[in-house]
């Protein structure tokens, strides 16, 4: 898909399995079905905000709202890019990248789901590295941050696997329990020396006002 007026769409990532971009209307419903499906164990709450205790119809209902969301209230200076995951042409999950002050301070932050069917084929560090490629070597990022709560065992493997480092704790309140978030950050060096999964982006010149990166440094070609 390729509008003049909102370049996102002309946006895709590519790695050996998995293409990331934005989804249209059928895919969007058929992405918010896989939600629905399960995407953790139900005993184990591995997000912040417990969006996946909702029924399964409201969660799926929620997906596509706040995809709506994002795209409603993007500005260059506070944007979150909700890019589908497809494998084998199918929604898989969401893979996020988002940035505030971008043109300034060039850093990113990443959040993700994957539906529990897929879970445990290392697609969660493909679509991780797929945005990784995009934030370094596409847009110039300098440093890109995530976090993980306790228990989120595959979360952290994948972090620590693509080259973060810790960066402190919060203690944070989820379904009303206490729970550790512990934060990570990666810099370019250690992106560029922990690069495992080849990645390929595509329209992104197009859309780089919209992300805050009219001035994309030479180094991050």
């Amino acid at each position: 898909m390729d509008l003049a007026n909102w370049p996102l769409y002309g946006l895709r990532i590519t790695t050996p399995r998995l293409e990331l971009r934005l989804p249209d209307l059928e895919e969007l419903d058929a992405l918010a079905s896989v939600a629905a499906g399960g995407v953790h164990d139900p005993e184990r709450m591995p997000f912040r905000t417990p969006w996946t205790d909702a029924p399964p119809a409201e969660r799926a209902r929620s997906v596509l709202t706040y995809f709506w969301k994002a795209q409603a209230e993007w500005r260059p200076e506070d944007w979150r890019l909700q890019l589908t995951v497809f494998a084998d042409g199918s929604p898989v999950g969401i893979q996020e990248i988002a940035a505030t002050d971008f043109a300034v301070v060039r850093e990113v932050s990443t959040g993700s789901w994957l539906g529990l069917p897929h879970q445990g084929r290392g697609l969660g560090t493909e679509m991780r590295a797929a945005v990784l490629h995009l934030a370094f070597a596409g847009l110039g990022a300098r440093t890109a941050r995530t976090a993980v709560l306790d228990g989120g065992a595959a979360s952290r493997r994948i972090t620590e696997r693509l080259g973060y480092r810790s960066d402190g704790a919060d203690r944070v309140a989820v379904r009303g329990t206490a729970r550790t978030e512990e934060r990570f950050v990666l810099d370019r060096a250690a992106w560029q020396s922990h690069r495992r999964v080849e990645a390929h982006a595509e329209g992104v010149a197009a859309c780089a006002a919209m992300l805050g990166a009219e001035k994309i440094p030479e180094s991050a070609s």
